[in-house]
């Protein structure tokens, strides 16, 4: 796989960190701005280079974290097709949260359960409690993660 010039990415590690710092302040307009940013610095064809990947992700975690689930499932969806997005458990994670709350609830089970057997409960850790408790509702097998949680009493 080819790779980016040097400078093209350090300008997109640039423009993502500038990202991360605003959607950390919940800044999200700002931080999809910065993102897209990067985006468009990337070469065609887009969602060929391992770049587009981490910005997708970010995108569509921003999305969801404001609550845009319709952006959310798309740009999660199109990270799925670039380089080692499938068996992410991270972005597996977002986009079955997106379809949960879109009620598209079969794709949210099967994304949720992905994100679960790529991170264990751990990864639904510092979530809302309700997307753990839906995919223990389909997979009755999934126990509670080992530290105790609030919710499980």
């Amino acid at each position: 796989m080819a790779e980016l010039s040097d400078g093209t990415h350090e300008d997109i590690q640039r423009l993502c960190a500038t990202g991360d710092k605003s959607a950390k302040a919940k800044q999200y307009p700002d931080a999809l701005q910065s993102y897209w940013a990067a985006w468009d610095l990337l070469p065609e064809p887009k969602t060929e280079w391992e770049a587009a990947t981490w910005i997708l992700a970010a995108v569509g975690d921003a999305n969801f974290l404001s609550g845009d689930y319709v952006a959310g499932r798309d740009n999660l969806s199109q990270a799925m097709h670039c380089p080692n997005a499938i068996g992410n458990p991270f972005l597996h994670l977002r986009l079955g949260q997106c379809q949960f709350e879109l009620q598209v609830i079969d794709r949210a089970a099967d994304e949720l359960m992905r994100a679960y057997m790529g991170a264990g409960t751990e990864i639904f850790e510092d979530q809302d409690p309700k997307y753990l408790l839906f995919l223990q509702s389909k997979a009755k097998a999934i126990k509670p993660p080992n530290k105790s949680w609030q919710f499980w009493k």
